[in-house]
Order: C-alpha cells, then sequence, then structure tokens
C-alpha cells in the first residue's frame, strides 16, 4: 500500500558560534535550543496521530539528531537518504553575514552571476528532482502509513515551489521554512504531490534562535 503523505520535517537551529554557513561540513550538531526544538516538532506529530510508517532522514548530524525525537515517539528505525541532504555550496565555511561576509569579497563575486540557477551551488532543478525522487521511493515503500523525512531548509523549500508550481529562483530570507517546521504534502500516484499543510511547532523557540547556516 502507498502512503499518502508526507511530513518535510526541518532540523533544529544548530550550534554555530561563528555564524557560519555550514552547508555539509561536518561537526556542526544541534544545540541545547535545537534539540528542544526537535523534541516539539516530534510532540507535534505524534499529538495528531501521525500514522508514520517510515522515517528518512539526511545523513548530517544535526537531521540525524533531529529525527531521534521522532523515532522515538514512533517506533521507527530511520533511514538515511543521501538525496534529501543540504544542497553543495561555493560558500561553505564562510561568514556570508556583516563586516567579514565572503560576499563583500571581489574575488567570489564570480560566483554570483546567475542567481537563477543559482551560480554559487547546486542548481534548484537537482534539488527538486533528487528530494522528489527520494519522496516517491519513500511512499512507495511506506507500508501503509504516512512518511516522515527529516532534511534542510533549501530542499524543503524547493520542493514546496514545485509543488505550488511556482519558479525556483527565490531570495534565501524569503523562505517559509523555519527551524523545526513541518511541511505536508498528499501523494497521489496518479497526480504526485500537493501540499496541504504547513506548521511551526517551535515557533516560540525559533523567535529567539539563530539561523545563518543554511544555503
Amino acid at each position: 500500500m502507498v502512503a499518502e503523505r508526507v511530513h518535510l520535517v526541518r532540523h533544529g537551529e544548530v550550534d554555530n558560534p561563528n555564524g557560519l554557513l555550514y552547508g555539509r561540513l561536518p561537526g556542526f550538531e544541534l544545540s541545547d535550543r535545537g534539540h528542544r526544538m526537535a523534541k516539539l516538532a516530534a510532540d507535534d506529530l505524534h499529538a495528531r496521530n501521525v500514522p508514520a510508517s517510515r522515517l528518512v532522514v539526511s545523513p548530517l548530524v544535526r537531521t540525524r539528531q533531529s529525527a531521534q525525537p521522532i523515532a522515538d515517539a514512533f517506533g521507527i528505525e530511520p533511514v538515511t537518504d543521501d538525496r534529501v541532504i543540504e544542497p553543495w555550496n561555493r560558500f561553505e565555511g564562510r561568514r556570508m553575514h556583516g563586516r567579514y561576509s565572503a560576499l563583500r569579497q571581489p574575488t567570489n563575486w564570480r560566483f554570483l552571476w546567475n542567481p537563477l540557477r543559482p551560480s554559487w551551488g547546486e542548481p534548484y532543478t537537482h534539488v527538486r528532482d533528487r528530494v522528489r525522487a527520494a519522496m516517491v521511493d519513500a511512499v512507495e515503500a511506506a507500508p501503509g502509513g504516512d512518511v516522515i523525512v527529516v532534511s534542510h531548509q533549501l530542499p524543503i523549500w524547493v520542493t514546496h515551489l514545485a509543488v505550488v508550481h511556482k519558479p525556483l529562483a527565490h531570495r534565501p530570507d524569503q523562505r517559509r521554512c523555519t527551524l523545526s517546521s513541518i511541511t505536508t504534502l498528499a501523494y497521489d500516484p496518479a497526480v504526485g504531490f500537493r501540499e496541504i499543510d504547513y506548521r511551526e511547532p517551535a515557533a516560540e523557540e525559533a523567535s529567539d534562535a539563530t539561523d545563518q547556516g543554511a544555503v
């Protein structure tokens, strides 16, 4: 039986005292607040009696940590899928805000010529296609319940844009995908995905959180 819904959950706040764009870099774990946020997302899913039967997670440590409260709540073993990972980016490990922002350095301006692709990282179309393929495989493999995917801001936002038939090019500062938010899609094998819900169960914690490391 094919799953009917996919819940895309973003990870919680990351311990990032230097304000770096961490991207796929190793070693960036959840902060104490991030762990609380991840628990709030899990509690929201569980309180709504989501019939989860499959849990897919990006291989990065912050998503695996964010998936653990969900795994505990539902008794599901997480399945790692590289296709829902953060996109690669030329500015990983750099500061993107303030006086020492990489964007202020003329040597980096050659990477900014095409924001529609974008020229500084993995093309939006590639992100869209790999995440969609991962979701289709997950819903087809789910034993009759919903699928929960713990991923990152850009993969979730690009998926949203594709599902609502909007251009993939966008301003990163205008993404509606806060830390530990949940974007829910319905799935029909005949017509594909459509968005049916968006919620921010950790909104109170997110209001004071630091979110500078997203691609």
